[in-house]
């Protein structure tokens, strides 16, 4: 599992992005689990992740409403399948409104440039509504 952290900071809340490859559920559930092992990870407010295993998109928002659509909509236009990407936000205190959709957002695109995965049709996310 590859994590990047820190990666983005607004207002308190602090951001990170990690993933690795998966090729059922079993697999996206021991990811999550190694993530959490992090005592950092494990007390987040929110671990959203989308992955697309063998054509099937699943996703958590974590509570995080909506973040996990937004992430499957950027791993299909990557390209990027049988691969876990999770958004990790550390709540600071003020909520972001739409910005918290552009920092997940950031932080998906963030992944996939620093591991070179997807495709160029990921640089440009529709935004999501909610």
């Amino acid at each position: 599992m590859e994590i990047f952290d820190k990666i983005i900071s607004d207002r308190g809340s602090r951001y990170a992005v990690s993933g690795g490859p998966v090729r059922d559920r079993k697999d996206i559930q021991a990811l999550l689990s190694e993530l959490k092992r992090n005592k950092r990870f494990a007390k987040a407010t929110h671990n959203s992740w989308a992955a697309i295993i063998s054509g099937e998109p699943v996703k958590d928002d974590d509570g995080e409403s909506g973040a996990g659509a937004l992430m499957l909509q950027m791993l299909e236009r990557a390209g990027l399948e049988d691969h876990l990407v999770v958004v990790t936000r550390w709540y600071g205190g003020k909520h972001l409104g739409g910005d918290r959709f552009r920092h997940v957002a950031d932080a998906v695109r963030h992944y996939l440039h620093q591991t070179g995965l997807g495709n160029d049709g990921a640089s440009r996310p529709e935004p999501s509504g909610g």
